[in-house]
């Protein structure tokens, strides 16, 4: 049955604009996904009330419940709750969860309602709202896209304690909000969230409430999503709703075929630092000595030994005028990734598209550096090459 709606999902997914895609932010789960995202929960038994947020089409509502229907959970009924808002999906999404509804244990409801807004009245005991489950297991692939500081999802949000800046995590902190004490939440989401001060508040969320079980990470930025051209580094995770914390298990592979899969074991505290107090997640990607293990002598900040990052002053679509394709007389040193390499710095470059250098003057000085050496790193590779930062040394000359 599943290839009966992998089949789907290519058509649809060949039907569908970009443009389109990227405006509702959602791109289809691969069957080869699904199916491994479904057999990272646990057997499970009793009753089981599933969730799936954003459901498109039901691959992944789908690979949950074939592996129900062939033995893999020991669940006496199930009932799936599938948010989808886009009409044009929730035709393919009733003949997926109707292939299902042959036997008495089983129901699927389709709510064409926005999810965020139907889980925050919800959360909420809002007198007129529909009232949900409290959810055993939830199956994700939410969409991504960036919430505005002032619309109304992120008003919404903040109602409920939830302060994040894209809809993947929304979705994500309000499946968590939602599961039932013991709940399992499977989601294939951007590696994103694991990092940086935008996302802080949204990792305290989980990780106040979760014990983290699974990571794995796909080595290629751009098969996840390949049929949809996604170049996105993607995760798949497996949360439990107040679970006990114990060793992570994480599994990569290069691509969604799960080929070259490997798994490693590893202590939570090599997961999340328990001295960071930026709750960042790292994911070791092999079993030996990673940075996380350094020994403790090595405490010091980068302020603690008198450096300083910046992410380059220069805006060039605002300083167009003063740029320059090749150096002049009146002109300083434009450098961008291009010029790095893991062999060294190399400037200027001909025939670059960017420009080589910008002219020296009262417009331009202030957000120019002074002479001297600096550490350069290019944060992102091209052509998936090998090393995905490259750092280089500028020197005076």
């Amino acid at each position: 049955m599943l290839s009966a709606v992998e089949e789907k999902r290519l058509q649809v997914s060949r039907n569908t604009g970009a443009q389109k895609k990227s405006q509702l932010g959602q791109f289809l789960t691969p069957a080869s996904t699904a199916t491994f995202m479904a057999n990272l929960f646990p057997a499970g038994e009793g009753a089981c009330h599933l969730l799936d947020a954003g459901a498109g089409i039901g691959s992944l509502s789908s690979a949950f419940l074939e592996r129900w229907r062939d033995g893999g959970f020991h669940f006496q009924q199930v009932a799936v709750d599938a948010f989808e808002m886009d009409t044009t999906l929730t035709v393919h999404l009733a003949e997926t969860l109707e292939k299902f509804n042959h036997q008495g244990n089983f129901s699927g409801n389709i709510v064409t309602k926005d999810f965020i807004h139907t889980a925050v009245d919800a959360l909420l005991g809002n007198l007129f709202a529909k009232p949900l489950a409290r959810y055993t297991h939830a199956i994700l692939n939410p969409p991504y896209k960036k919430i505005n500081s002032h619309s109304a999802h992120r008003l919404a949000l903040r109602r409920v304690g939830i302060e994040t800046v894209n809809l993947y995590s929304a979705f994500v902190a309000l499946a968590v909000a939602l599961a039932a004490p013991g709940g399992h939440i499977v989601a294939i989401i951007p590696r994103s969230f694991c990092n940086g001060p935008y996302y802080l508040p949204f990792r305290e969320f989980l990780l106040e409430r979760v014990a983290l079980h699974h990571l794995h990470l796909f080595a290629s930025r751009n098969t996840a999503f390949k049929d949809d051209e996604v170049l996105q580094e993607n995760i798949i995770i497996h949360l439990e709703r107040g679970g006990t914390q114990g060793p992570v298990q994480v599994s990569t592979s290069t691509d969604d075929s799960f080929a070259d899969l490997v798994t490693h074991e590893h202590p939570f505290e090599h997961i999340v630092h328990p001295q960071d107090l930026g709750r960042f997640i790292h994911i070791p990607t092999t079993p030996a000595q990673g940075s996380i293990d350094l020994p403790p002598s090595i405490s010091t900040t980068l302020e603690d030994l008198g450096l300083k990052v910046s992410t380059g002053p220069v805006v060039d679509f605002r300083l167009k005028e003063h740029l320059r394709d090749m150096p002049e007389p009146d002109s300083v040193p434009l450098l961008y990734p291009a010029h790095l390499s893991c062999s060294g710095t190399t400037w200027p470059v001909e025939g670059m598209k960017k420009a080589n250098a910008i002219v020296y003057n009262a417009d331009t000085a202030k957000w120019l550096y002074p002479t001297g050496f600096y550490c350069v790193v290019r944060r992102f590779s091209s052509k998936e090459e090998k090393r995905r930062i490259v750092a280089s040394v500028i020197e005076p000359t």
